[in-house]
């Protein structure tokens, strides 16, 4: 996901290292907060498949700055990112999810239409799991993991809920 906030930060501007730190925590701080030692392996990465690009700018103060920006590839491989199938591990699933819907306007019409699709049935799927275990009339649940699992479904019926209403607002904007 490290790589698909970056390219989300570097889609408007150019930024350094710090700036894009800034930026994603700025924007997504309710989701995720990377540090340098995740966000500079990850600059690695989609410079050496260039997806972005480093310039670097002498400062004022006379410090070497690097100045990232994105590439037609980078936003080529934004795109590919968004539509790659998620982890079916439910714990990463939410987290994953939600940074993908805040980016999908990036996406064309009907990429926008795949992704809404993916996610929808894997956040049915998981709400399944759940309530599967949940009404299991054999299953020894405590009263904890019953209000863990509990909460879980009133997670798993927002994020379909948000995915239901940007499928309306796709449908209507084509």
């Amino acid at each position: 996901m490290i790589e698909i906030l970056i390219l989300d930060a570097l889609m408007n501007r150019d930024y350094t290292m710090y700036a894009i730190q800034k930026h994603i925590i700025d924007y997504f701080s309710a989701l995720t907060k990377p540090s340098f030692g995740a966000i500079k392996p990850a600059l690695n990465r989609l410079e050496e498949k260039g997806c972005l690009t480093c310039r670097k700018i002498m400062s004022d103060g006379g410090k070497l700055s690097g100045f990232y920006s994105i590439t037609t590839k980078g936003k080529n491989e934004l795109c590919k990112l968004l539509l790659q199938n998620l982890s079916e591990n439910p714990l990463q699933f939410l987290s994953d999810a939600r940074i993908k819907l805040a980016c999908s306007a990036y996406l064309s019409q009907d990429e926008r239409k795949k992704l809404f699709f993916q996610l929808k049935s894997l956040a049915l799927t998981h709400k399944n799991a759940a309530e599967k275990t949940l009404n299991n009339e054999y299953s020894p649940l405590n009263f904890y993991q019953k209000i863990v699992l509990d909460n879980a479904l009133c997670e798993y019926n927002n994020l379909i809920t948000i995915i239901e209403g940007f499928e309306k607002d796709n449908a209507r904007n084509s």
